[in-house]
């Protein structure tokens, strides 16, 4: 998550001081990232460092008020314009705990599977539920319907990712039972044991020598 590009996005509309931001922020997007003040404070510093955002005056509380640079314009409309990028993806706590799940001896990973689809459905139902409650919100056309709107796409986005989580630990425990299947189906051959000295097959005597009835020896036959 881009806090950075965040508070720029924020303060494209006129100056806004660092608690502002951060209410602004937990509105457009329910509170999903929470923001401390520091952290806003922290990345306005950088912001101004940078020359993307500038102090200008103070409101009539004495809170210092922070305007976006044409700098900062620029940067934020380069963000908007690129693809958030999935070459480096982030690390999933989940996929991590079900690949060291496999083989770790104890570990019963198709009861870690279970566990983990029962919360998914449980936080599905809660997204749906709030869903619900932001569609209501909008169609009341109520004075916060922008971050309304937001949150709402960020609640799908939410849901979607929920459910695609779902879908995955369905296949997995899928994939182990056919795996476990084939490796009761298919068993290593056993290498036959070699013969021992005692046990060997004697080679066959030589056929005697037969005399005809003239007493000369024919050999074999």
């Amino acid at each position: 998550m881009s806090i950075r590009h965040g508070l720029l996005a924020l303060l494209e509309p006129g100056p806004r001081y660092g608690s502002q931001l951060r209410s602004e922020f937990e509105s457009r997007t329910g509170a999903t990232w929470p923001l401390n003040v520091g952290q806003v404070y922290t990345t306005l510093g950088r912001l101004e460092r940078d020359g993307m955002v500038a102090q200008n005056g103070e409101d009539d509380a004495g809170h210092t008020l922070y305007v976006i640079t044409d700098k900062g314009r620029t940067e934020l409309r380069e963000w908007f314009a690129a693809p958030v990028d999935r070459s480096n993806p982030p690390r999933d706590e989940l996929a991590i705990k079900l690949a060291m799940a496999v083989g770790t001896p104890g570990v019963d990973i198709r009861s870690v599977i279970q566990s983990q689809r029962r919360h998914s459905v449980k936080a599905m139902q809660d997204y749906t539920r709030l869903k619900a409650q932001a569609l209501a919100a909008i169609e009341s056309g109520g004075s916060q319907e922008r971050d309304d709107v937001a949150w709402l796409l960020v609640l799908e986005q939410l849901i979607f990712q929920t459910e695609a989580e779902a879908r995955w630990l369905d296949h997995c425990e899928t994939r182990l039972i056919r795996l476990s299947a084939a490796a009761r189906q298919d068993p290593p051959h056993a290498v036959p044991p070699a013969p021992s000295a005692t046990s060997a097959p004697h080679a066959p005597s030589p056929a005697p020598d037969r005399t005809s009835a003239s007493g000369r020896r024919t050999g074999p036959a």
